[in-house]
């Protein structure tokens, strides 16, 4: 994708761009309403420039961090890596956990959401904490299962999984430091951890639940053929 902006301040794209939304959550497409006057750039040459965006689901203003790369006398020419400003928030089914895990789980996500990666890796462990406090003694063994399922669905190799356990399960107050890949695997599986500890383990017992109440209630209304040949004997 090409960016221009031309010396009569037209804003040329060469192809559209869209986006998830951090406001509606749909992928939708990027329209310009504000963009950098050719003269303003001339004059003062910015390395990096903004450009507003509004969604064109929801309309909602969407700003972007773009880096200048060519100041020619026909036009300024911008990269085509549009950086967001303001990134898309992690979404989860936060009603089925309890109030404290909520709490901690929802600024885990934030950091994560801010690029905030090493902040986001303290916050894992803090996430695991709080909910092996809150399920009790044999929480740690499951927890570590399911680490173990995420590892081996995920084919993850050696070094990942060292770090990533380090970060939950480790003791040490020091946590590694953590890249964007690595954080892109830790949100996954702390994710997928929760949601199994939680959401999978309320959905389903709410399930079963449902299902029992059915089928007893069922069997109530089943007259036997032994049954109704009794009452009519006795009529």
């Amino acid at each position: 994708m090409t960016i221009f902006i031309h010396a009569d301040n037209r804003f040329e794209q060469s192809e559209p761009v869209s986006r998830e939304c951090p406001h509606c959550g749909a992928h939708a497409q990027l329209l310009p309403v504000s963009t950098p006057a050719y003269d303003a750039l001339h004059a003062y040459r910015p390395h990096h420039v903004g450009i507003a965006y509004r969604c064109a689901s929801c309309a909602q203003p969407r700003f972007v961090r773009v880096a200048v790369r060519a100041y020619e006398k026909s036009h300024i020419e911008l990269s085509s890596n549009l950086i967001e400003v303001e990134r898309g928030r992690e979404r989860f089914q936060f009603s089925y956990l309890p109030p404290d895990v909520e709490r901690i789980f929802r600024e885990t996500l934030q950091c994560y959401s801010a690029g905030c990666y090493n902040a986001f890796a303290s916050m894992c462990r803090r996430t695991m904490q709080i909910c092996l406090a809150d399920m009790g003694a044999d929480a740690k063994l499951r927890w570590h299962d399911l680490f173990r399922d995420v590892v081996s669905i995920g084919k993850l190799d050696d070094s990942m999984t060292r770090t990533l356990e380090s970060i939950l399960f480790g003791a040490d107050e020091v946590l590694p430091e953590l890249q964007a890949g690595e954080a892109a695997v830790l949100i996954e599986t702390i994710k997928d951890m929760v949601y199994q500890s939680y959401i999978r383990t309320a959905k389903l017992r709410a399930a079963l639940k449902m299902r029992r109440f059915f089928a007893e209630e069922q069997d109530s209304k089943i007259t036997t053929i032994g049954s109704r040949a009794l009452r009519a004997e006795s009529a």
